[in-house]
């Protein structure tokens, strides 16, 4: 069944994110042997990253997504929170970072051979309560100029006036959503969504026996803290959805998982958006969910563009065809790879589409499972065949190819030649028509060196675009 979803448009929305910064520090080295000191791999350091983490991973998340992110937080007054700002100021971030001379900002240092998580160590103590008063006098201020507020709670001690932001912000009628750490939920009353993973609900409710007998838990839960709803992460077995309609699930996206590092972030920070753009609270998981997918098969805490997002709901659809850009090109021919299909690529500028052009491409498509075509940019035309070209825009070019059967995808590019996006799609079959030597033809080389096939079809006879531009000019 092919599904009309599209990513709403997040430009306009404003996320206020308040809760517990941390920087995740990553050092990378190569193993090759076991101390003689003690059984324990020895590492050999090769680069250090430095990544956002905690509530400020949440923003990043957010801000990867198309939407606007403001920060509230404490850190000291040392290196590792200068850092931070750093890193927040390069995201596009708008934070507002409260320095408390008596705390050390929280650090997760991994230590990583053959990118495999071998040790963490954590530098953490907790916050003043002076720098805690001037945190929730500056949420009175912002929480009037957002559309929905995220407290991302890990436990720092940033958020200790939770209850009263939460009054505050629902005074404001502003959507709220926690991702929880503790057993302590009562501070949480009053949100609009909680979305704890299954150890943090255990913690809460205890062990269920059932999925009657969890949402039975989960429904005495919502009712004792006055809680719209709660969102389920459940790792491999997806998500699942609580409110007042009973329970929806959605099941986890097929991904090889990597590292789940800060998947919580990336599901709360698109839940928010997709609410905050007017999707319902079943839509809105679903993205969330989809979102999941992309980063736990990704190193560390990571985000999710919106080019990905958008680019796995197409994958997903196995009947979407049209117009893609690069990003989402690439992410199309990964997941069909993935399953078993076969790519063909071809490339032109498709000017004037005449029937010369449908039998080559219904040809090139014959050859395998799906067929990409790259189109020359007006530009690129224009150098190509001369200042009185093209007749028909890009935009109409492309059209017209979607509507074709046998084209999958249209990606447009601008070099002179499709050399460049032919090398990063590497397609199975590389398909030119003429009569072209291999050599001759962008994009070979590396098509070959990856294993792959070129093809040269003939065109179909007495049909050129050329021609046709000639006769039209004939009969005016």
């Amino acid at each position: 069944m092919r599904i009309k979803m599209q990513l709403p448009d997040l430009s306009s929305i404003r996320i206020l994110v308040v809760g517990d910064v941390m920087l995740d520090r990553y050092w990378f080295g190569e193993v090759s042997r076991i101390s003689p000191e003690a059984p324990v791999p020895v590492v050999k350091f090769e680069k250090v990253e430095e990544r956002l983490g905690g509530a400020a991973n949440v923003a990043r998340n957010i801000v990867a997504i198309g939407a606007t992110a403001t920060l509230l937080s404490v850190v000291g007054a040392d290196e590792a929170g200068q850092s931070l700002a750093r890193l927040l100021a390069a995201s596009g971030i708008d934070a507002s970072l409260h320095e408390d001379a008596q705390l050390d900002t929280t650090v997760k240092l991994r230590v990583l051979g053959h990118q495999q998580q071998l040790l963490r160590i954590d530098f953490e103590n907790s916050p003043t309560h002076e720098v805690l008063e001037a945190m929730l006098a500056e949420f009175r201020q912002r929480v009037m100029e957002c559309d929905v507020v995220i407290f991302s709670d890990y436990g720092k001690g940033g958020l200790k006036h939770i209850s009263e932001m939460i009054r505050l912000a629902r005074e404001h009628e502003k959507p709220i959503l926690v991702d929880p750490k503790g057993d302590d939920w009562l501070r949480y009353a009053g949100a609009s969504v909680i979305t704890p993973n299954r150890a943090e609900l255990r913690e809460v409710v205890g062990h269920w026996k059932d999925e009657a007998d969890l949402a039975a838990r989960v429904c005495k839960l919502r009712t004792a803290l006055g809680v719209e709803a709660l969102l389920l992460t459940r790792s491999e077995e997806g998500m699942t959805l609580f409110d007042a309609d009973g329970a929806t699930h959605v099941s986890a996206q097929a991904r090889e998982v990597f590292d789940v590092s800060g998947a919580g972030d990336t599901v709360i920070a698109t839940l928010a958006a997709m609410l905050a753009s007017g999707a319902s609270l079943a839509e809105s998981m679903r993205w969330a969910n989809r979102a999941a997918g992309i980063v736990v098969a990704k190193l560390g805490t990571a985000t999710v563009t919106r080019e990905e997002l958008q680019g796995t709901l197409l994958c997903h659809d196995t009947s979407q065809r049209g117009v893609v850009s690069e990003t989402v090109l690439l992410q199309l021919v990964k997941n069909a790879r993935s399953a078993g299909e076969r790519i063909v690529m071809t490339n032109g500028c498709f000017d004037i589409l005449h029937p010369g052009h449908v039998d080559y491409l219904e040809r090139a498509r014959s050859l395998g499972d799906r067929l990409v075509v790259a189109v020359n940019d007006d530009d690129s035309v224009r150098r190509l065949k001369g200042s009185k070209r093209p007749i028909n825009p890009l935009e109409v070019r492309m059209r017209m190819l979607s509507a074709l059967a046998s084209v999958d995808w249209v990606v447009p590019f601008s070099e002179d030649t499709p050399e460049q996006i032919v090398c990063k799609v590497l397609p199975d079959i590389l398909v030119k028509g003429g009569d072209y030597h291999q050599d001759e033809i962008a994009g070979s080389g590396c098509v070959l060196a990856a294993g792959g096939m070129v093809k040269v079809l003939e065109f179909l006879p007495g049909h050129s675009t050329s021609k046709l531009i000639e006769k039209i000019h004939q009969r005016g």
